[in-house]
């Protein structure tokens, strides 16, 4: 199985924080470029955060710069989404999603990611 699997969603209060998982196999993770995106209730699928592998470059949307922080875990084959600072606008299903050729500019574009996982669901309350 090349698709990764998320993990770590859930319900938080506004002001809160949730650290979502991605975990991938060997195969998958081995990508050039990785990200996270969220899709909300009656909107398109947006991109949230993304980390090129070699050198670790990360890139956020405007919404979310400065709460939330993407990382990575080589060893582990695991990408991370730290979110603090909740807001009830963060309420989504969240996606991971792994491009393993070339072509990951601009990085936070859904269409450049081959492998994406099945999503978790975060939501946040006022």
């Amino acid at each position: 199985q090349v698709q990764p699997v998320e993990s770590g969603g859930g319900s938080v209060q506004a002001g809160g924080s949730l650290r979502l998982s991605c975990a991938a196999s060997e195969y998958t993770y081995r990508s050039y470029c990785m990200g996270w995106f969220r899709r909300a209730p009656g909107k398109e699928r947006e991109g949230v955060a993304a980390i090129f592998i070699d050198g670790g470059t990360s890139f956020y949307a405007d919404a979310v710069k400065g709460r939330f922080t993407i990382s990575q875990d080589n060893g582990k084959n695991t990408v991370y989404l730290q979110m603090n600072s909740l807001k009830p606008e963060d309420t989504a299903m969240y996606y991971c999603a792994f491009r393993q050729n070339s072509g990951c500019w601009p990085p936070l574009d859904v269409g450049r990611y081959n492998f994406w996982g099945q999503g978790t669901q975060v939501t946040v309350s006022s």
